[in-house]
């Protein structure tokens, strides 16, 4: 665990407004533990198995957010407490999240993953089903959903043009989505992009979110 790191990222996203998640997939809770006791909050896992586990011997006033690829018959079991879900890819899997969020009387926020990388092991919906995903009747009977803001995984590239494009282009979706669909909608605000490796490009181009993991815990 690099407390110094941690303090030094703090200090960096700070002018930007953003917010940190540690993202502390594979890593032990012990680990967590430390970083909570530092002040940390905010932690993102991949797995749902691997969140439930650590939610239940952890503080409960951690916020539990799920930034890996969701199945749907996995959604109800961190339904009861997960505080966002940032890898929501398809109407289908947002119905399933609105269902066990009524079950446990809750409202669940979510970001829509959007694909903006050249790779096809990446998830995502491209600007075209967004839309037609937002714009849908079955997205309007969706009551125990909040709709956040959006998701991006950048190519994973050294070029740094690149990476800007694919950041700048997700802001510019979300500026659109926001103005077309939540004009009036002040939770819409949220833009999580940005990993160990190219968080500074993303903070640049408006994150409002980074995902830090290896350079917190360490590789895994």
């Amino acid at each position: 665990m690099n407390f110094e790191i941690y303090k030094q990222l703090l200090a960096e996203i700070e002018p930007f407004g953003a917010k940190l998640i540690a993202v502390s997939k594979t890593k032990p809770a012990e680990d967590i533990q430390l970083l909570y006791n530092e002040g940390q909050r905010i932690f993102g896992e991949n797995k749902v198995q691997e969140m439930v586990a650590k939610y239940e011997v952890l503080p409960k006033d951690i916020q539990w957010h799920l930034v890996g690829h969701l199945q749907t018959n996995k959604v109800k079991f961190i339904a009861p407490f997960v505080s966002m879900i940032h890898s929501v890819d398809s109407l289908k899997l947002l119905q399933e999240i609105d269902k066990q969020a009524e079950k446990n009387n809750r409202v669940i926020n979510c970001l829509l993953q959007v694909f903006i990388a050249d790779e096809e092991t990446k998830f995502g919906l491209s600007k075209e089903e967004l839309i037609q995903l937002l714009a849908s009747k079955e997205f309007s009977t969706l009551t125990h959903v909040r709709i956040c803001g959006l998701m991006g995984m950048a190519s994973n590239t050294e070029d740094v043009k690149k990476i800007e494009a694919e950041f700048a282009g997700l802001k510019t979706i979300f500026v659109e989505l926001k103005q077309a669909f939540f004009p009036n909608e002040p939770a819409f605000k949220e833009l999580s992009m940005g990993m160990s490796s190219d968080y500074k490009i993303a903070l640049k181009q408006g994150a409002t979110f980074i995902r830090v993991g290896s350079m917190l815990f360490g590789e895994r």
